[in-house]
């Protein structure tokens, strides 16, 4: 809308609001007569009449013979501005109303809400959430609220913490966790004399800084609260998932790293009768970890410079007359044997804790005490045996807390698969683990199938990084080792090799699908079981009793069966099968290279992955938030990033292909599991 009606308008308005202004004041002065509560004031009045007239002038357009300028109507609307001024200082001097001001619209007349008396009375009504607390508390709690709500935050280490911690004071109306009546309660005292002994659970104590309550004005005393809160949710976070992300370790890990909840956290100290024993609650349950840290404990309950085995003459087994030698009631404390100290004899029983000795460390393998062994005995200086202990207890905190009635644990370093069943450990075996250049990974996974008579579908990375190559060189190398070659319509090679003896995952396969795409198989390779360092593999596990490890799974996951290793051999052949394991079995791919074994002694393994080397780094110099695993990616981008050529175009190999092998998307009638790509 513009030029003359625009400005006729404009200048009806603003007369108008000339003429109505003491009118509606002495309408509203009428109404006051009634109900002086719900009165207007003059000014009030004024605007409200006004209001109603500028929406009847643009309703109704004035006549063209009275139009006025837009300079008119701007000395117009101030005249209007003064009048309700005027009307606003004296309104005890405004006109009586007449009957036809008194049917003025409805919405003329404004009501201020601070002026009704429900309104008001509603309001006073109101329960204060802070005045059932001792008043000492009472101005504690005041400035938690404001230091809750303030837009920087200098206390805690994401907003995430601090929103579940501002939600768990608001839920008790801000009252102080850690004082009574302005004074440092008994939870308190309890929780930082916990947080003084960290290092029972090596953690390092400077990472928890516990404030003084003495003495301190309510402003401070708030700061301090706060300050305790955060330094027990981060010390219950370090305890339950560790100091940092296992990224910061390697991208070869899909753990769950779960911390808990800060809110949680809080009520279970509230709630405990002993907060200190409630933060305990936190660390892992596992046994492993429950004995490194009472090693950890022993070790350091330890004096300094600890005997050591002195260099000497070879000891060797002589079972017609044994050797005998001052050193060996000191090496049979060593291994953790018992004896008389008058004993001298190196027999057969001493001969043979060396033996296992030498093994786990990897020496050779002679039952003799030679100076190698002496040196290995006599062991690393004392402090870093205790770094590679907390080194173990931070990497436990990364696995699930509860594993169930049953799980299969691999431990890496170890070479080792071990079967716990109701608390027990039910079976034990060798195993070949991923070269040090491919890993085996560490994760946990549930156990889903088990494969008899086995395809072995070569991966990409295998085909154009290993065998292509040989081919090249000699057309029949395939043919010779028994694998299949077929040449994809999309131009792709696939290579595989049919089930049986001589196949690369032997006759049984352990499926546990992982984003990593490893498991556990046989190996037509037994003599590599024979090795102290088995680490040969492309990522897969090698089994070296696959036959029993299958008949265990299958009397936990199948109990009402009657399976044998007998009865799974019978099943070998040329054709492939599937059998489901319904029980939940865990999967655990640990990395312990440091453990305390059945006789109650420390073992320490060679860090073939330097996973211990890169976890200790991270100790003594990472801090970071752990949020909740986030969601996997999905198997069709993991293969598509992981099975690229080195310094060349990807080949076009489909999901499907990857995972199931030739053959393109399995048959609908069937549904076929996910199968591995590696081995």
């Amino acid at each position: 809308m513009s030029g003359p009606r625009l400005e006729r308008i404009l200048a009806s308005t603003a007369l108008a609001l000339i003429l109505a202004a003491p009118i509606g004041a002495s309408a509203f002065a009428q109404d006051a007569g009634a109900s002086s509560a719900t009165a207007a004031t003059p000014s009030q009045a004024a605007a409200a009449a006004g209001a109603a007239a500028a929406r009847q002038a643009a309703a109704e357009p004035a006549p063209s013979a009275t139009a006025a300028t837009p300079s008119q109507a701007a000395a117009a609307a101030g005249a209007a501005a003064v009048a309700t001024r005027e009307a606003s200082a004296a309104p005890g001097t405004a006109p009586a109303a007449t009957s036809e001001t008194a049917t003025a619209p409805k919405d003329a007349a404004v009501s201020t809400p601070a002026t009704n008396p429900a309104v008001a009375s509603e309001q006073a009504a109101a329960p204060d959430p802070l005045a059932a607390l001792d008043p000492a508390d009472r101005a504690v709690a005041e400035k938690i609220r404001d230091l809750l709500a303030a837009k920087s935050d200098t206390i805690f280490a994401s907003k995430r913490e601090r929103a579940a911690v501002e939600a768990f004071y608001q839920g008790r109306h801000l009252a102080p966790l850690w004082l009574d009546k302005g004074v440092e309660n008994a939870r308190a005292q309890a929780v930082i004399a916990r947080l003084k002994s960290a290092d029972a659970d090596g953690l390092d104590v400077n990472d928890y800084k516990t404030p003084t309550f003495a003495g301190l004005s309510p402003d401070a005393l708030a700061e301090a609260e706060l300050k305790l809160t955060q330094t027990v949710v981060t010390y219950a976070r370090h305890l339950q998932s560790g100091r940092f992300p296992y990224t910061r370790v390697s991208q070869n890990i899909e753990l769950p790293q779960e911390p808990p909840d800060p809110a949680q956290i809080l009520a279970k100290l509230a709630e405990a009768a002993n907060a200190a024993t409630a933060l305990d609650e936190f660390s892992p349950p596992h046994e492993g970890y429950k004995k490194l840290k009472a090693m950890l404990a022993q070790m350091r309950a330890k004096p300094p410079g600890a005997k050591e085995i002195a260099d000497g003459q070879l000891l060797k087994l002589n079972a017609k007359a044994p050797m005998e030698d001052a050193r060996v009631p000191l090496l049979r404390d060593k291994l953790g044997l018992t004896g008389d100290a008058s004993d001298l004899r190196y027999d057969a029983k001493l001969a043979e804790a060396v033996k296992k000795f030498q093994r786990a460390n990897e020496l050779p393998v002679t039952g003799n005490l030679d100076s190698k062994t002496i040196k290995e005995l006599n062991g690393p200086p004392r402090d870093k045996q205790i770094d590679t202990v907390i080194s173990n207890m931070e990497r436990w905190r990364w696995y699930p807390r509860d594993l169930g009635k049953a799980y299969a644990i691999v431990n890496l370093p170890d070479f080792t698969l071990r079967v716990v069943h109701n608390d027990a450990q039910v079976w034990s075996t060798r195993i070949v683990i991923g070269k040090p250049d491919m890993p085996t990974p560490l994760l946990s996974e549930t156990m889903k199938y088990i494969t008899i008579n086995p395809t072995w579908n070569v991966p990409p990375s295998i085909v154009y990084n290993e065998y292509m190559p040989v081919l090249q060189r000699d057309p029949m190398a395939l043919e010779r080792m028994g694998l299949k070659l077929v040449y994809n319509r999309d131009g792709s090679v696939h290579i595989y090799q049919p089930p049986g003896e001589a196949n690369a995952l032997g006759r049984i396969r352990f499926n546990f699908p992982n984003r990593f795409l490893v498991y556990q198989h046989d190996t037509p390779d037994k003599h590599m079981f024979a090795h102290d360092v088995r680490a040969y593999s492309h990522g897969c596990m090698r089994v070296q009793d696959p036959a029993k490890y299958a008949e265990i799974l299958f009397n936990i996951a199948r109990p009402d069966e009657n399976w044998t290793a007998d009865k799974v051999k019978r099943m070998f052949g040329a054709g492939e099968q599937d059998i489901q394991l319904p029980a939940q079995i865990w999967v655990l791919l640990t990395y312990q290279n440091a453990f305390v074994d059945d006789a109650g002694q420390l073992q320490i393994r060679r860090d073939i992955y330097n996973i211990d080397s890169r976890t200790l780094a991270a100790i003594k110099s990472e801090r970071g938030m752990i949020e909740p695993p986030q969601e996997r990616k999905r198997e069709q981008e993991v293969v598509a990033t992981s099975q690229r050529r080195p310094g060349g175009a990807t080949p076009r190999v489909s999901f499907f292909e990857a995972l199931f092998g030739f053959g393109g998307r399995p048959a609908q009638g069937r549904p076929v599991p996910p199968r591995g790509i590696s081995r």
